[in-house]
C-alpha cells in the first residue's frame, strides 16, 4: 500500500509504528508497576453512588463504577507481586454483585512510542503509549493527539520542523499525565513489598522538582496546558499525606478567623445549591435511564 501519511491505530501492537518502523518504547514499569488488569461486570445490588471508586490493595488497587443497570469492577496489579489466579481470586472475592460474565484479563506496559510521529506514520491512541487506567486518561490524550494531528497536519507534504513539534508536545503531554499518576505511588504509607518500593524509588526529575517545590514552599506547580490543574495535584498531596512547607508571605497576611469567614460565604451558597437538588438516582431516572435492552434480564425496570 502506497501512501503520503498512514495513522496507526492498531493498539499495543504498533502494527506500523513499532512492527514496521521499529520506532521504539520508552517503558516507564520503574515507577508505574502495575502491568496486569482483571475486569468483571456485575449485578448492581445497591443504588449506583455518583463516583469511582479506586481502592488500594497489596499489589495495586482495584476500581468500582457503579453504572444504573450494572457495575464495572476491576483490580491493577503487578505482576512481580500478585499471579493472575490470586489476583482473579480477589477481583471476585469483593465484589458486592453476582458477575455477569467471566472476568478477563489485559496486560499493558505503561510507556510510549520514542516518537509518536516517525517518518510517515502518526501512533494514535494504544499505539502511541499507554499510562496505566488510574485516572482514565487514555480517551483524553487520544482526542489531543487528534487535535494536535489537525493543527499540524501536512497538507503540503511532510515538514520536519512540525513533525518535531509533534513529537515534543506529545512527549510533554504524556510525562506530565505519568507524574501525576506515579505520585498516587510513591506517597503512600503501606507496608507491602510493592508499595514499599514506590515510595523509596528515585522519581522522574520533573516530579522530584514538584515535590520540592511543593515541601519547601508550599507551590503546588501546573504549566498552562497541563490535564492535571492545581487542584487535582494539591488533592493528592494533602490527601496521601505530603505536607506543604511555609507558604507564601502573602497567605499569612489574612488572619485565620478572616479566612475561616471567607470559606464559610464560599461554602453556604454551595450547600444550599446542593440541597435544592435531586438525588442523583432521581436526576437519572427522569432524565437519562439507560435503555431497557442493556439491563440483565432479572433486574429490568418496568
Amino acid at each position: 500500500i502506497e501512501g503520503d501519511l498512514f495513522i496507526d491505530c492498531t493498539g499495543f501492537r504498533g502494527l506500523l509504528t513499532e512492527q514496521t518502523l521499529h520506532t521504539g518504547y520508552e517503558d516507564w514499569h520503574e515507577w508505574l508497576p502495575s502491568d496486569r488488569a482483571v475486569a468483571v461486570q456485575t449485578e448492581s445490588v445497591a443504588p449506583p453512588v455518583p463516583y469511582t471508586r479506586a481502592i488500594a490493595h497489596e499489589a495495586g488497587w482495584r476500581w468500582h463504577i457503579a453504572l444504573q443497570h450494572r457495575v464495572g469492577c476491576g483490580l491493577v496489579f503487578s505482576s512481580r507481586h500478585m499471579s493472575d489466579d490470586e489476583a482473579h481470586a480477589k477481583l471476585l472475592g469483593d465484589v458486592d454483585g453476582p458477575p455477569l460474565r467471566d472476568p478477563w484479563l489485559v496486560p499493558f506496559r505503561s510507556g510510549r512510542r520514542l516518537k509518536a510521529w516517525n517518518k510517515n506514520v502518526v501512533a494514535l491512541g494504544l499505539a502511541s503509549g499507554f499510562i496505566e487506567p488510574l485516572e482514565s486518561t487514555s480517551i483524553h490524550l487520544t482526542i489531543s493527539a487528534v487535535v494536535r494531528l489537525i493543527q499540524l497536519f501536512p497538507f503540503d507534504g511532510i515538514s520536519p520542523a512540525l513533525r518535531t513539534l509533534y513529537n515534543e508536545v506529545s512527549r510533554q503531554e504524556m510525562e506530565h499525565v505519568r507524574d501525576f499518576i506515579i505520585l498516587h505511588y510513591h506517597a503512600n504509607q503501606r507496608d507491602e513489598p510493592m508499595w514499599k518500593a514506590c515510595r523509596e524509588m528515585p522519581l522522574p526529575e520533573s516530579l522530584a522538582i514538584r515535590l520540592r517545590a511543593w515541601r519547601e514552599r508550599a507551590h503546588a506547580w501546573q504549566d498552562p496546558g497541563e490535564l492535571f490543574r492545581v487542584d487535582s495535584w494539591t488533592s493528592v498531596l494533602l490527601g496521601q499525606g505530603i505536607q506543604p512547607g511555609p507558604p507564601h508571605p502573602l497567605a499569612a497576611a489574612l488572619e485565620d478567623a478572616d479566612l475561616k469567614m471567607l470559606l464559610a460565604r464560599i461554602r453556604q451558597p454551595v450547600q444550599q445549591a446542593v440541597a435544592a437538588m435531586p438525588s442523583q438516582a432521581a436526576f437519572i431516572e427522569r432524565y437519562c435511564r439507560a435503555a431497557q435492552d442493556v439491563w440483565p434480564r432479572a433486574r429490568a425496570p418496568a
